[in-house]
């Protein structure tokens, strides 16, 4: 059986790649990029089972690259799940209108993951 593939969004070291360990741990098969610019064009190419997606980046807008993998025909379908520092923020409204599937804070996501990957997997 194929191991499922997630595409991880992220620019902060920490979270980002202890993300990805924890994603290996549960047997997925991880795609790291650091450019949100190149989230739609990879998303088409590796068909992702999810995104995960860091909100907090210095020099992209991630909420405008979710916008684009949400509005765009071959990858609309693929759920988004974001995660930041801070819940409640400004980057969580923005990641909600841009059609995130869920947004978690950071930590929530790293202790919670596989309960936070099946809520994100049944809302589709």
């Amino acid at each position: 059986m194929t191991q499922p593939l997630a595409l991880v969004l992220y620019e902060r070291l920490l979270p980002g790649s202890r993300l990805v360990n924890v994603l290996q741990d549960l047997k997925y098969r991880v795609q790291t990029i650091a450019d949100a610019a190149l989230l739609v064009e990879c998303a088409e190419q590796v068909k992702p089972m999810l995104v995960l997606a860091d909100l907090e980046s210095p020099r992209d807008n991630v909420c405008d690259a979710i916008g684009r993998l949400k509005k765009n025909g071959a990858t609309q379908h693929i759920p988004v799940i974001a995660f930041g520092a801070e819940n409640g923020s400004v980057l969580e409204t923005a990641a909600k209108s841009a059609g995130v599937t869920l947004v978690v804070g950071e930590s929530a996501l790293l202790n919670h993951l596989p309960q936070v990957l099946e809520q994100a997997l049944q809302l589709e």
